[in-house]
């Protein structure tokens, strides 16, 4: 908006280029510590919520297959009660 005030309209841009600034240097804040923050957790030895959540879904996969495998194998064998 153009006003008739060159005080004004300097004002105006330069409290633009301040937001401009302040966005660009909370991005650069996020980035480092986002960095830091995987660092640390290389240094733990720790995991990525994703890949345990996956790994979480495969164990479970695997233990219903492994209690179907068993259900099976007991349908299968012969009982111990008859001759």
């Amino acid at each position: 908006m153009q006003t008739q005030n060159p005080f004004l309209d300097e004002m105006a841009k330069l409290t633009a280029a301040a937001m401009g600034l302040a966005q660009a240097a909370g991005e650069e804040a996020k980035t480092a510590f986002r960095s830091q923050a995987d660092r640390i957790a290389a240094e733990f030895d720790l995991i990525r919520r994703e890949d345990f959540d996956a790994l979480k879904a495969e164990v479970e996969a695997l233990r219903a297959e492994v209690a179907a495998l068993r259900g099976a194998q007991s349908a299968s064998a012969p009982s111990a009660d008859t001759p």
